[in-house]
């Protein structure tokens, strides 16, 4: 007899996502049993240096973007492998009474392909497709690949916060307009992206014969920018947009959407291959209580899982706990610090992958320092997304806040994600053509007290607002500052090393960030003559001229060299009438 020949192992790249298929029960979104609730399917992957229990999710007939079903037999699980070399996996679809909230226990049901094997290769991707790269997490307040040791900075859109409301997506529709004071006013209508249609390139994904190509050509658009990050809420009933959900309909918590949220997927994977982080803001103010009345019970827990399960094999992901979390006058139903560290400590043990995980802030004290002041310290909590209404103090509040968490014991990651005032925030550019006081006190204020990024609010009362943008074109010049300054960070400075000191330069109104006798990056709010305290070090310090308006290469100022030991004069910039960076670092 003939040996059978052995069939070769499957091959997927390293930190490309494996969907794997299970044909189960037949099912629907609508079945007496509850296929969200009822069943549970749980993937271990193991390689010889490590193991993941990841959860699966019920995929009705395995392609409901393209085919919108709402019943099929399929099961799927989304895997991204970290190590390369031989894995293996087994599959376990148990079925009882809410199961899912639940490890262990229920009785399991047969499924086809239940077990096997594969080898993970080297990626192929390069550039800023964070397959390239591997998975983000926090360290130092920074982010970090967690495999190459690489630092991250973050700019990009923190508007129109509800991304997801856009027509191509199934059973997506605004609830309601909105008139009220205080808040962006809507009408009947979501996003098409109509302005960015332009912007999809052929190869690129659509579902159900072509759609998907405004919100697709978007992300281009914010990739062809150098913006790597876009903020979105994926729950807004009873708050703004009141056009976002997760689920079938917007009255029942159980049950999930197989479609709309298969759609989602695709848009979420293109961002990936764009070096778009997933910055996914998991509910509003307005209605942070009404799940479980604002405890991590059976409704959060499920929402939580289902999110997880569909969209935790991202490598640059955050998890944010929710838009101005917690009592302010204009809320005052809203979580308690127990819920919140429930929250918090849930999406922990329920994450296989270690995703940061911040709070968005209310916009001004006393509500910002009561609800930050009672979780400082806890472990589970990577940092802020903070919000600030008055931009001229971002940078102090951005120090502030790093310094509480690091007396505490527990270096928060800050984010500088919302910038005020609520009505105005960013404007278009054709009212402010190269964002003088954002450019300031917002985007160099901030990364150089220590944030680790910068999002753009578009305000409330603009043309173009948080709910209604259609096209970022309108803040094109924002978008190459910002690049100007993450260029800046990313090519120039060990940022993960160093602390803010504004107080060594003079005049005031500069921010000087600094490692102790290695390097300073000082902004200059103007061209003037400023002096820089150098008398802890008596290292001798190349300069360089950094122009914040055409980013570019360092140039030559005034002077080549300055000595430590003693207040210096930084001397006088390439050109005058501007705001500069100036560069000092340590000749060997």
């Amino acid at each position: 007899m003939t040996k059978e020949k052995e069939m070769p192992l499957a091959e997927y790249q390293q930190w490309h996502t494996i969907t794997l298929p299970f044909v189960g029960p037949q099912t629907s979104e609508s079945a007496a049993e509850n296929p969200f609730l009822n069943y549970r399917l749980t993937v271990e992957f193991h390689h010889k240096d490590v193991k993941y229990s990841v959860r699966g999710f019920f995929a009705a007939d395995g392609n409901a973007a393209e085919t919108s079903a709402t019943s099929g037999s399929v099961w799927q699980v989304r895997f991204t492998p970290d190590k390369l070399g031989k894995w293996s996996y087994s599959a376990h679809l148990d079925k009882g009474d809410n199961i899912a909230l639940i490890e262990g226990g229920g009785t399991p049901v047969e499924i086809k392909n239940a077990a096997g094997e594969f080898m993970v290769i080297p990626s192929d991707k390069k550039g800023a497709d964070f397959r390239a790269h591997g998975r983000l997490v926090t360290d130092k307040g920074y982010f970090r690949f967690k495999d190459s040791g690489k630092y991250w900075l973050k700019g990009g859109a923190d508007s129109p916060e509800n991304l997801l409301a856009f027509e191509d997506f199934d059973d997506t529709y605004r609830m309601q307009s909105m008139n009220e004071d205080g808040e962006a006013k809507t009408n009947d209508s979501i996003h098409s992206y109509e302005p960015h249609l332009k912007d999809w390139q052929d190869g690129d994904p659509t579902w159900k014969e072509g759609q998907g190509k405004g919100l697709i050509g978007a992300m281009n658009y914010l990739a062809s920018k150098g913006m790597n990050v876009a903020y979105f809420l994926t729950l807004n009933i009873k708050g703004d947009g009141k056009d976002v959900w997760p689920y079938v309909t917007p009255d029942d918590f159980m049950r999930f959407d197989v479609s709309k949220l298969d759609q989602w997927e695709i848009v979420f994977q293109h961002m990936q291959s764009k070096g778009i982080l997933l910055h996914m803001v998991l509910q509003e103010t307005e209605n942070e209580t009404i799940l479980d009345n604002g405890d991590t019970g059976p409704l959060r827990q499920l929402y939580f899982r289902e999110l997880m399960a569909r969209f935790g094999h991202h490598l640059g992901i955050n998890f944010n706990l929710g838009e101005e979390n917690g009592y302010a006058e204009f809320t005052p139903i809203s979580q308690n610090d127990s819920q919140r560290k429930s929250m918090t400590d849930f999406l922990t043990e329920i994450d296989p992958y270690d995703h940061p995980i911040l709070l968005h802030t209310h916009s001004h004290e006393p509500y910002r320092g009561i609800i930050l002041d009672s979780i400082l310290g806890f472990k589970n909590l990577d940092g802020l997304s903070l919000q600030v209404d008055k931009r001229e103090g971002a940078a102090e509040v951005v120090s502030t806040w790093k310094q509480k968490s690091e007396r505490a014991g527990h270096n928060w990651m800050i984010t500088m994600d919302e910038i005020g005032m609520w009505h105005t925030g960013a404007q278009s550019d054709s009212i402010t053509p190269n964002h003088d006081s954002l450019r300031r006190y917002v985007l160099w204020g901030t990364l150089l007290s220590g944030a680790a990024g910068v999002e753009w609010y578009f305000g409330a009362n603009n043309r173009y607002n948080d709910l209604n943008t259609e096209d970022w074109r309108t803040r094109d010049r924002l978008w190459e500052l910002t690049k100007h300054a993450l260029d800046f960070f990313q090519n120039h400075l060990p940022y993960w090393e160093m602390r803010p000191d504004h107080n060594l330069v003079e005049p005031l109104g500069a921010y000087c960030f600094m490692k102790n006798g290695e390097v300073y990056a000082i902004y200059l709010p103007d061209s003037n003559e400023h002096t820089l305290n150098l008398g802890a070090t008596r290292n001798t310090f190349e300069v360089k001229w950094f122009d914040p308006l055409t980013g570019g290469d360092l140039q030559t100022g005034s002077l080549e060299s300055i000595e430590g030991g003693r207040v210096v004069s930084l001397g006088f910039p390439p050109s005058m009438g501007q705001d500069w960076i100036v560069l000092l670092r340590r000749i060997e």
